[in-house]
């Protein structure tokens, strides 16, 4: 599994735990609401190491604006040259703010391997599926206003799907109004594998190879 730093010291933690536990891995970043906090020089350093498989989460938030637009923006564009730089994923964070996430993927973006962290926007499916990005769903999915995104993860290629928690937020339905924690990702996938008519075991095959294909582990 890909453990997600958003600032410089869960970053730093990050790669802590990936360098304990042989099946965990890291991605680094520094997310849209912390983009004031970004440190190029750390992140340059943090993703050379051999245990990140990810820059990100990085993108933009419109919802909350706890940083300026204009700092989203720099350290997104940061962060996909250091994807390019170092050859490794894109983790996308994008909240109210998909138009403006979209055009940049599309200008500076090309050929990086992304992903949609927490996909939230079914409306966009079919544009960011021709342009070979990876969707990634999570708690939310299981949820029963949203149907739309449900319905999304049924037409998401097998080699294009991925699962996550989240954690600690967006636990899935039963478990809504407390912390998400990583073992509760046994009940989104098993949602998305209902939805698209197939076995838990094979869900969890299809997530395993998806998840190499788009992380190199």
């Amino acid at each position: 599994m890909v453990t997600v730093g958003t600032d410089p010291a869960s970053c730093t933690a990050a790669l802590a735990a990936a360098d304990e536990f042989a099946s965990v891995y890291a991605a680094i970043g520094c997310h849209p609401n912390n983009a004031e906090l970004l440190d190029e020089e750390q992140l340059r350093r943090d993703g050379s190491d051999p245990r990140c498989v990810a820059v990100g989460e990085t993108g933009l938030d419109y919802y909350r604006d706890r940083s300026p637009r204009d700092a989203q923006r720099h350290a997104f564009e940061f962060h996909i040259e250091l994807a390019k730089e170092l050859d490794k994923a894109l983790v996308i964070h994008t909240r109210d703010a998909s138009t403006d996430t979209l055009a940049l993927l599309h200008s500076q973006a090309e050929g990086l391997r992304v992903v949609l962290h927490c996909f939230s926007m079914p409306e966009r499916l079919d544009e960011c599926l021709a342009a070979g990005w990876w969707i990634s769903f999570a708690g939310n999915v299981t949820y029963p206003k949203n149907a739309d995104l449900a319905a999304a993860a049924t037409r998401v290629p097998s080699e294009r799907l991925l699962v996550e928690t989240d954690a600690p937020y967006l636990a899935p339905q039963s478990r809504r109004g407390r912390p998400n924690e990583p073992a509760f990702v046994h009940e989104t996938g098993s949602f998305i594998a209902q939805r698209r008519g197939i076995s838990y075991a094979e869900l969890e095959a299809i997530v395993e190879a998806s998840g190499e294909s788009v992380f190199g582990w």
